[in-house]
C-alpha cells in the first residue's frame, strides 16, 4: 500500500513548480549590433542596442523569467561594442571569439519609417571560431531544459551542417530542441531532427516551400516538414490561426486563434513567439500550453514597438483568449486538393 504524501510536501512540490525558471540555451551565431536615429526634442538621438533574431529571442524568454544561456560569437569593434551592451542584459552570455567583426545596421526613424542607411554583414566564421561556438552550445545545450536553434546573418555565417549536428547531438543525449530557421539552416536542423519547428506562412512562401498562403496549401507543406525531420510543426499566419502538425494524430491538426489586436509594428512577432514556446516547455507546461504561451507573446509584441518586447504579467493574462481546437488534414488537404485540381484544368486548357 502507498504512503499518502504530507500535505506540507504537496505543498512543496507546487509551489517549486510554479517557481520554476527553467533553463534555456539559445543559439545565436550572429548578433548584430543595431543603431537607430529617432526624433528628439531639438535634436535627433541616437540608439545602440544588440539586435538579430537569437538576441530578441533570448531577451523575451528572460522577460518570461527563464534562465537563458545565449551562445554567440563576437569579433572586432562591433563585437567589443556588443559585449559591453550584452552584459547589461539580464541573461547569460557563453562568447566565442569570432575574429572579425559582427554585423552593424543603422536605422532612420525620424520620419516614422524605418528607413536603412547602411547594412553590413560580419563575415563568416573561421573553421577554429566556428569549433570554438558549436562546443560552447553544446556545454550550453546539454545543461539547459531545451534549446533554441535560431538563425544568423548572413545565412552562411556558420556552415549548416553545424545546425545538424548540434540538434542530433543534443537529441540522441536526450535533450528537447525546437528550431526557427529558414534556407540551409532550416535543412540541415531536419536531417538532425528537431522536436518542433516553428515558421511563418511568409517564409514558406517566401522560401518557395508553400505555393500560397491558404490553409490547405499551409496544411500540406507542415505535412512535408514533419516528415523532413521535425517531430511537430508550428506555421503561424499573421490574423489567421496558427497551424500545428504533430506526430499524435495522423489525421487531425490543431488550430491556435490568438486575441486579435491592431498592430503596431509586425516584427519580431515570430521571435516572441518562439521564445515564449521555449520558455513554457523549459518549465514542464504541455505543448499545447507552451504554444499558447507563444501565440500570446506575438500578439501582444504586434501592438508594441520593439522586437522581441512585452511583459511577462500581461503574456500570461493573455493566454486565457487564446482558442485552440482540432480539425481534420481531410478537409485541409481537400481545398488543396481541389486547387491543385482546377489549377492543372487551367493549365491543360491553356495549352
Amino acid at each position: 500500500m502507498n504512503a499518502r504524501r504530507p500535505l506540507r510536501n504537496v505543498v512543496r512540490t507546487q509551489r517549486a513548480n510554479q517557481e520554476r525558471r527553467g533553463r534555456l540555451a539559445v543559439f545565436a551565431p550572429s548578433p548584430l549590433l543595431t543603431i537607430t536615429i529617432e526624433p528628439g526634442s531639438g535634436q535627433p538621438e541616437v540608439h545602440l542596442h544588440p539586435g538579430g533574431q537569437g538576441f530578441w529571442v533570448a531577451r523575451l524568454a528572460v522577460t518570461l523569467g527563464a534562465q537563458v544561456a545565449m551562445c554567440c560569437s563576437l569579433g572586432g569593434e562591433a563585437g567589443t561594442v556588443l559585449k559591453a551592451l550584452l552584459e547589461s542584459e539580464a541573461l547569460g552570455l557563453r562568447v566565442a571569439d569570432g575574429q572579425s567583426a559582427n554585423g552593424v545596421y543603422i536605422h532612420d526613424r525620424r520620419s516614422g519609417e524605418r528607413v536603412e542607411v547602411v547594412n553590413v554583414d560580419g563575415r563568416p566564421l573561421s573553421r577554429h571560431a566556428a569549433d570554438e561556438l558549436y562546443g560552447i552550445a553544446l556545454a550550453a545545450g546539454l545543461e539547459a531544459d531545451v534549446t533554441l536553434l535560431t538563425g544568423c546573418q548572413p545565412i552562411g555565417f556558420v556552415e549548416a551542417s553545424a545546425y545538424r549536428r548540434l540538434a542530433s547531438d543534443l537529441r540522441t543525449n536526450g535533450k528537447l530542441v525546437i528550431a526557427d530557421l529558414t534556407g540551409p539552416p532550416l535543412w540541415a536542423a531536419l536531417e538532425g531532427g528537431i522536436d518542433l519547428l516553428r515558421l511563418s506562412a511568409d517564409e514558406l512562401v517566401g522560401d518557395q516551400l508553400a505555393a500560397g498562403f491558404s490553409r490547405g496549401e499551409i496544411v500540406q507543406t507542415a505535412l512535408r516538414l514533419r516528415e523532413a525531420g521535425a517531430q511537430q510543426v508550428l506555421i503561424s499566419r499573421a490574423s489567421e490561426p496558427a497551424v500545428l502538425i504533430d506526430g499524435g494524430a495522423e489525421h487531425v491538426y490543431t488550430e491556435l486563434a490568438g486575441p486579435a489586436f491592431e498592430a503596431v509594428d509586425h516584427h519580431g512577432t515570430g521571435d516572441s513567439m518562439f521564445a515564449a514556446i521555449g520558455v513554457g516547455l523549459a518549465t514542464g507546461k504541455s505543448t499545447i500550453d507552451a504554444l499558447r504561451l507563444g501565440m500570446a507573446a506575438g500578439a501582444l509584441n504586434a501592438t508594441r514597438r520593439g522586437l522581441g518586447t512585452g511583459t511577462r504579467e500581461e503574456i500570461e493574462r493573455l493566454t486565457s483568449h487564446v482558442l485552440v481546437s482540432r480539425r481534420p488534414v481531410s478537409i485541409g488537404l481537400e481545398m488543396f486538393s481541389r486547387r491543385e485540381a482546377a489549377t492543372s484544368a487551367f493549365v491543360t486548357g491553356a495549352n
